[in-house]
């Protein structure tokens, strides 16, 4: 269990890493990954300030996207065990942030998550997506995620492309100001 976390009040800065350490074994020398940053606060998914959120940490380059998080006891469903609504949840994330790349917002329209194996709490979930194709409006995406360096969960998904419009009354409700997609 080499990525196992260990609880200390530094589990953003042990994400950040294995995250960075991550990438290295799947980039191509054409791979540049940044930051990508998260797109509201309190998003359960990579919002820094959600109390229980996942606290994801994710990179992107031109056409991939790499995150992490770690299963904490606020994520469990059987004991010791995540959620499997938690981990949809992840992926969802992470397949939503390929929009970052597209700079083009756009919406879940079906996601499809199959579980191989349970993912232990205090594990550190590593997820790798990338654009499957374009078609028109809709993106169609895939993921797999590992922890310990065995699978444990693969998704596919259809997001459709919206107008940043299509979310202003809610931020504006929220009392947040709307972010432009980015584009690395």
């Amino acid at each position: 269990m080499a990525r196992r976390a260990e609880k200390t009040s530094d589990s953003r800065a042990y994400l950040l890493a294995v995250t960075l350490r991550a990438m290295p074994d799947r980039a191509t020398d054409d791979d540049e990954f940044r930051p990508l940053p998260s797109h509201y606060r309190m998003c359960f998914g990579c919002g820094e300030e959600h109390p229980t959120g996942l606290h994801m940490k994710v990179f992107g380059s031109k056409d991939r996207v790499v995150g992490s998080f770690l299963v904490t006891e606020h994520h469990q469903g059987a004991p010791g065990l995540a959620h499997g609504g938690v981990i949809a949840a992840a992926v969802d994330e992470a397949m939503g942030f390929l929009i970052y790349l597209l700079a083009a917002p756009a919406v879940t329209v079906h996601l499809e998550v199959d579980y191989r194996k349970p993912v232990p709490v205090g594990s550190v979930l590593e997820l790798e997506t990338h654009v499957e194709k374009i078609d028109g409006r809709k993106v169609y995406a895939v993921l797999t995620g590992r922890a310990d360096g065995v699978v444990h969960v693969e998704a596919s998904s259809i997001y459709v492309k919206v107008t940043v419009e299509h979310f202003r009354p809610h931020y504006e409700r929220q009392g947040e100001k709307l972010i432009r997609p980015y584009n690395p």
